[in-house]
């Protein structure tokens, strides 16, 4: 059977009928059209799915990221202009390294940092021999991490501006803000003052924490401005604390000045608010739990 990057031309043939194909019925046409035998097609890995289900996913995967496939809504795909352009050009086939090469695919998932996450900081490269299994397995879940942080973003970023606001307040309440009811309460719309969310700090409410969520591109930075405006209104409704969050990322000079300033602001990026998301459990469920064992040695002694 062919690796994941083995189905990345065989999926962008058969949508070459420009239909818009559901995704179960695409992966059964792309069986047929790589010919997969029936025993290929039985194969399961050890967590039950089938094997040409994971491949084609991750191949799908793969070119949505690079915008050659496009969902008009849920579980269905077609292609884009660009995957019928670039298929054309590469008429042997694409591959993974051909598919990296595209700047859409480079920008899906912005480079993480070892100080904004706690998640493998190259998630991207594959497991080599010379990493021990322990390694190999950490590396794909960092991978799985990514792929679904990427997505995160890219929902959040389509949704309305009060979506965004909804999500954030649920984030801070599943790491332990909102006191012992997980208050937490969504004030943006016209009139919010730059506020969009208030949260308890403490289990009384004594202490609050007022909240900015800001939905922009990829490409549209926080600069200093919108932190000055969000501290100026904190200090309207006589808060000295406060929490900015934003779909894309803050230039030097706005964390600079959330820094250096009396008010306690925390900034938050696109990445982090994903990262947190993934790990506080907010717009994902836990797909497959596995259980790594060693020898006990205490049971020998």
């Amino acid at each position: 059977m062919p690796v994941w990057s083995g189905f990345l031309t065989p999926v962008l043939e058969v949508l070459m009928d420009e239909q818009v194909w559901r995704k179960r019925d695409l992966h059964s046409a792309v069986e047929d059209h790589v010919g997969l035998t029936t025993e290929q097609r039985a194969e399961k890995l050890p967590s039950g799915q089938r094997r040409a289900d994971n491949r084609i996913g991750w191949a799908l995967s793969g070119l949505y990221r690079a915008k050659l496939v496009d969902r008009p809504a849920r579980a269905t795909f077609v292609i884009t202009d660009a995957g019928r352009s670039l298929l054309a050009e590469h008429p042997d086939g694409i591959t993974e390294k051909i598919l990296k090469t595209l700047p859409e695919y480079q920008d899906y998932a912005p480079a993480r940092t070892a100080s904004s996450s706690n998640i493998t900081p190259d998630p991207y490269v594959v497991a080599r021999e010379e990493n021990d299994p322990l390694e190999q397995i950490e590396g794909g879940v960092g991978r799985l991490h990514a792929e679904v942080a990427a997505d995160l973003l890219d929902r959040l970023r389509c949704q309305a501006p009060e979506f965004l606001e909804q999500s954030v307040l649920d984030v801070l309440v599943a790491m332990g803000y909102g006191g012992t009811e997980g208050r937490a309460a969504r004030i943006g719309g016209s009139g919010d003052g730059g506020v969009d969310g208030v949260i308890d700090q403490d289990p009384l409410g004594l202490e609050r924490i007022y909240v900015q969520a800001k939905r922009y591109a990829a490409d549209n930075t926080v600069g200093r401005p919108e932190i000055q405006a969000f501290v100026g209104a904190l200090h309207g409704v006589g808060a000295a604390r406060g929490v900015f969050i934003t779909t894309s990322s803050f230039t030097s000079g706005a964390r600079e000045y959330a820094q250096n300033i009396g008010t306690r602001v925390i900034l938050i990026d696109g990445q982090r608010l994903a990262d947190l998301m993934i790990r506080y459990g907010v717009a994902v469920q836990t797909r497959q739990t596995f259980t790594v064992v060693e020898v006990d040695e205490d049971y020998f002694e």
